[in-house]
């Protein structure tokens, strides 16, 4: 995968009652540009109460990055406990969905709910990877810079505004 392809950009998407919702063009155009397909994995975050998600192509630089942990780990003593969770996290913990041509695809419904993605989802470039939250988490959880992008995103403009002020 190159690294002139990455995920830039946040926006703010409707999720209806059966999860489908229309991934924001930034994630589209990355995928496309990436891959010849037209699929996310979507899994937990590992540290934050949201989703990360990706195109297939970077499952191979997750295992890699697993790889270079469990064996910084090894060396430093630590239980291979600890890498078993983090890949159970990473792919036990991660489902494939295809978007359709408009961009429309079904989050998973475990996904879903361990996102606790109700009706709107926030989207947010983190690089190689994006992000989904639920936007009122991201107000309560996300550090400052996060909880201004929410707010922006919900239309409370004035979040953003008071942060220009400082």
């Amino acid at each position: 995968m190159g690294i002139e392809h990455l995920f830039s950009g946040s926006a703010l998407s409707a999720v209806d009652a059966r999860g489908a919702m229309s991934l924001p063009p930034f994630v589209r155009g990355v995928i496309e540009r990436r891959t010849d397909g037209r699929a996310v994995t979507f899994g937990v975050h590992e540290a934050d109460p949201c989703l990360t998600a990706y195109d297939r192509g970077y499952e191979h630089d997750l295992h890699a990055e697993l790889e270079r942990r469990r064996l910084r780990d090894a060396v430093a003593g630590t239980k291979a406990d600890t890498h078993h969770a983090r890949a159970r996290r990473a792919f036990g913990l991660a489902e494939d969905a295809d978007f359709d041509g408009a961009g429309r695809i079904m989050l998973p419904a475990m996904l879903r709910a361990l996102g606790k993605i109700e009706d709107l989802a926030l989207f947010v470039g983190a690089g190689r990877t994006f992000e989904i939250w639920n936007p009122q988490i991201a107000r309560k959880a996300g550090g400052p810079d996060l909880r201004v992008l929410a707010e922006y995103r919900l239309g409370e403009k004035s979040a953003l505004e008071g942060r220009l002020a400082r």
